[in-house]
């Protein structure tokens, strides 16, 4: 088994939107981010798919929970797989929808480097790279606390910040929205875990875990 890497880092923004996915219209935000929403800060970042997961294992949240009402232009209407027509008329599928966001964010990120197994290269590397990428401010995409409207922005390593003294039973949260081990799989395949934040830390379980539901296994059990 080849080793992994730890990678610590934090990432704030004035805004943030972790859609909980039972609000279908109307957005509502999660107090705290989900393991998904981190996964894609990190693979904005630095993601080879092919060689190595990105495993997110504690949030700290640092700044104080809050939350803001905004009002936001949407389009209703996906793009069409047909290729005879690939664009939308966004002046008769435009919307008004109203999403409960968090302000003023902040949060400490420890996640580990995970190599697939038949990665040959050298797990270091793998880290050195991430590392370099992080320090250096370079990503793929801009990195989003949630949408796109909402940039993350990001340092290497810890400022010092203690976490915020408030704990809280958090549910079952989603985990992420894809098989993590299957990176060529590219339909929706739903996970949760039981989500608490003690003291503003949240610990998350790795995918494999016991503590991690699967939706379509759980719904294979059923059948």
């Amino acid at each position: 088994m080849l080793e992994k890497m730890s990678v610590t880092l934090e990432i704030w923004g004035d805004f943030a939107l972790w859609t909980r996915p039972e609000s279908k219209v109307e957005r509502l935000t999660y107090p705290v981010p989900t393991p998904s929403g981190i996964r894609g800060v990190l693979s904005s970042i630095y993601a080879k798919p092919s060689e190595f997961l990105w495993s997110v294992r504690r949030i700290e949240v640092l700044r104080p929970i809050r939350y803001i009402t905004f009002k936001r232009n949407e389009v209703k209407a996906k793009m069409p797989a047909a290729l005879e027509k690939k664009c939308i008329d966004y002046e008769k599928e435009r919307t008004q929808r109203q999403s409960v966001c968090l302000k003023d964010v902040r949060y400490r990120i420890t996640a580990e480097i995970l190599p697939r197994p038949d990665y040959s290269g050298s797990p270091e590397g793998l880290y050195c790279q991430a590392k370099r990428r992080i320090q250096h401010g370079q990503a793929f995409l801009q990195p989003c606390m949630g949408v796109r409207e909402f940039p993350a922005y990001f340092e290497w390593g810890s400022s010092g910040m203690p976490p915020i003294p408030e704990s809280l039973a958090l549910g079952w949260m989603l985990y992420d929205v894809f098989d993590l081990h299957n990176w060529q799989k590219t339909e929706p395949e739903r996970s949760l875990f039981d989500a608490r934040m003690e003291n503003g830390v949240i610990e998350v379980p790795p995918f494999d875990s016991p503590l991690i539901r699967r939706a379509g296994a759980e719904e294979e059990a059923l059948c």
